[in-house]
């Protein structure tokens, strides 16, 4: 059992086309509120970023914004977090939203989002960290990529355990329940011939 005392969520700071993107957010609010579930994110007041802080906020929960000084007026900073942390970088950003969170979630964004969900599963694939990522695909948002990533695993480009890491769930209490079971696979640690 894997003790989930806190989720960094990845998502859009817009909208997006469907309202479903927007409900979703908030479904998966309430899922975390209801089990004690910080939210992690990227501090933003605006789009499905800032839907998911205020149900989070409006139940009792704790949301703790994580956003870049550069961002913190462009984005607009949510004004009501629990905390809101302002860094230097982007990179500075993610590394705090990381080391914070005990599990990643993306919901639907753009690229911003991808990159996210890419370079924590990347770090989980390394062994860098040993929290479970997901995704939760809304209304067939993820579909493609999906089938582009079991693409990705078929060509050989991923291994089959690797592919396995990143859990695809349309209930978040699913994907939840999931991450309480998860178990990460045994990483091989690269050792160098010439090193005695």
């Amino acid at each position: 059992m894997t003790t989930i005392n806190s989720i960094c969520i990845y998502c859009g700071s817009s909208s997006g086309r469907l309202e479903a993107y927007g409900a979703a957010a908030q479904t998966l609010a309430t899922a975390l509120v209801s089990r004690n579930i910080r939210l992690i994110y990227g501090g933003a007041g605006i789009g499905i970023m800032g839907m998911i802080a205020d149900q989070v906020l409006h139940l009792g929960g704790q949301a703790i914004g994580v956003i870049p000084k550069a961002l913190a007026h462009k984005e607009v900073a949510h004004p009501n977090l629990t905390e809101l942390h302002v860094t230097q970088s982007m990179h500075e950003r993610k590394m705090l939203m990381a080391e914070l969170a005990d599990g990643f979630i993306a919901l639907p964004g753009g690229i911003g989002t991808l990159e996210e969900l890419f370079e924590i599963w990347t770090w989980a694939q390394l062994g860098f960290h040993q929290k479970p990522c997901g995704v939760l695909n809304v209304a067939g948002y993820y579909d493609a990529l999906i089938s582009f990533l079991d693409h990705v695993a078929a060509e050989q480009f991923v291994k089959p355990h690797h592919r396995a890491m990143l859990m695809v769930e349309t209930d978040p209490n699913l994907l939840l329940d999931r991450y309480v079971n998860y178990q990460p696979p045994a990483v091989k640690h690269w050792v160098n011939k010439h090193e005695t």
